[in-house]
């Protein structure tokens, strides 16, 4: 799920999950493991641009590399990878289409535009149920750190399409459902007990908050193209992708989520 899959071009990557013993019962999530994984994954891209004073648009492509699939099954310390329980033969993880996606949503987005002050564009891509979905996210963030989204651009590569329209839809949700994640989405306990019981005390993103505008871009195939995930895969990339623009906007580096009101503290 993004963890021993990483694309990335690397000549020596180690992986390691450290043991965390759950104190709660754990349920199913959207997307699962791929929201934290990218998450992490993908602001660290943006973090390493800029340390090293690199466009992280490029640094991310460069950090994939060249079409090639890539193979965890190779590597001698990943055992029984799993490849959401299809052959990999028949969906391998192919960097092109990696790629692809990331140079599509960023022309979609004209990537490199000037901004009006505190607005910035921040961007992540992640493979997940078979699909390769790259996000760009424009976040503007005023002086007393209140946060707006008025754009975001998803590009997705699923493969044969039978239904755009579900796509767009789906990819839409995931962006009002992955802004409220990121702001809002967090469950604290208190005498043993969840302290949320329901969306009184749950907080989601309300109409007003939503990304103003999200576009959808599909990477068109032909049949002979296996269809792939649309349900899930387009939450994981959409945190890492407003976190990198709450930075571009405002010089806050997000490391912790929810972001909460960390923007004005």
């Amino acid at each position: 799920m993004g963890f021993v899959d990483n694309p990335f071009d690397i000549a020596n990557l180690r992986c390691e999950n450290g043991e965390a013993e759950a104190h709660t019962r754990i349920g199913w999530f959207r997307s699962v493991s791929n929201i934290p994984h990218a998450f992490a994954v993908q602001t660290m891209v943006a973090e390493i641009a800029a340390a090293t004073n690199r466009d992280p648009k490029e640094m991310l492509l460069e950090l994939i590399g060249k079409p090639r699939i890539v193979d965890p099954r190779k590597s001698p310390d990943v055992k029984d990878f799993w490849n959401y329980g299809d052959p990999f033969e028949v969906y391998p993880i192919d960097t092109a289409r990696l790629r692809g996606v990331v140079e599509l949503v960023a022309a979609k987005a004209d990537w490199g535009k000037p901004l009006p002050p505190r607005h910035g564009l921040g961007i992540a891509v992640h493979r997940s149920f078979l699909s390769y979905i790259a996000t760009v996210v424009e976040a503007a963030v005023d002086e007393k750190g209140t946060l707006t989204v008025p754009r975001v651009w998803t590009a997705i590569d699923a493969g044969f399409v039978v239904n755009p329209e579900r796509i767009h839809s789906q990819m839409e949700g995931s962006a009002v459902m992955g802004y409220a994640l990121a702001r809002y989405g967090e469950i604290t306990f208190k005498n043993g007990r969840a302290e949320q019981g329901n969306f009184d005390t749950y907080k989601v993103t309300r109409i007003d908050e939503s990304p103003a505008r999200t576009q959808v871009f599909i990477v068109p195939h032909g049949i002979d193209v296996p269809a792939s995930g649309v349900g899930e895969p387009g939450l994981p990339p959409f945190a890492p992708a407003l976190c990198n623009a709450i930075f571009a906007a405002s010089g806050k580096r997000i490391r912790r989520l929810p972001i909460g009101d960390q923007l004005s503290a």
